[in-house]
């Protein structure tokens, strides 16, 4: 029998056998891109964006743990929201690339506007993500792609960094991956859960166990 831990209110403070896992999507990219379909391209952020949501940011620096384990992709889009939330009041801090937090790669898909590759699709696409979570774009993967290799680097790290939170600066499907592994929601489910620019998704393991703190944490500022 698994030795229950927490009391009804869960204690916030991070035990020394648990990986707590900070989660945040980037910044809102450029308009021109948000018209097609961009994927593993490595796309700017919105400089307009960037300005209105200063507090975000301010927020953000705030709310997170102090963690000299910072990751992002090799996408300038995560990358500079990292640094932007740590300009913002967090303090410098080193950033790490990991690669295993890509967005899907969209394959030959990458660059087309929305809506134009649908001809090609061989499963109806889910109402919430471009296409469904079974779909192999022509040199790309899949969405079960994804949630395996999230997963395999999240229990890595798991193990890497027992007893400490980490910061990750990823991409809204990598972030819904990383949710169905955790908490073994079934894939379609978690493509159905919103995750908007710049919200923070809290995961943690404890031992052999996952749970979710919060998800699509957004403020009203």
């Amino acid at each position: 029998m698994t030795k229950n831990t927490y009391q009804f209110l869960d204690n916030p403070a991070l035990l020394q056998n648990t990986t707590r896992f900070w989660f945040i999507r980037h910044a809102i990219v450029n308009q021109k891109d948000r018209e097609y379909l961009y994927g593993t391209m490595d796309v700017s952020l919105c400089p307009d964006h960037i300005k209105q949501q200063h507090r975000i940011y301010q927020h953000l620096a705030n709310r997170l743990p102090q963690s000299t384990s910072w990751f992002t992709t090799s996408l300038s889009r995560t990358r500079d929201t990292a640094k932007l939330i740590q300009k913002a009041g967090y303090g410098q801090c080193p950033i790490q690339t990991d690669d295993s937090f890509l967005e899907q790669n969209l394959g030959d898909w990458q660059g087309k506007a929305h809506g134009t590759a649908d001809h090609y699709f061989q499963y109806s696409p889910h109402p919430f993500w471009p296409f469904c979570a079974k779909e192999m774009p022509p040199n790309g993967e899949t969405m079960y792609d994804v949630i395996k290799r999230v997963g395999k680097r999240l229990e890595q790290l798991a193990t890497s960094h027992q007893g400490q939170d980490v910061i990750i600066i990823s991409h809204g499907g990598a972030i819904r991956a990383a949710i169905a592994h955790s908490l073994k929601t079934p894939l379609d489910s978690a493509l159905s859960l919103s995750i908007v620019n710049l919200s923070l998704t809290v995961l943690e393991k404890k031992q052999n166990h996952w749970r979710g703190l919060t998800i699509n944490e957004y403020p009203s500022l």
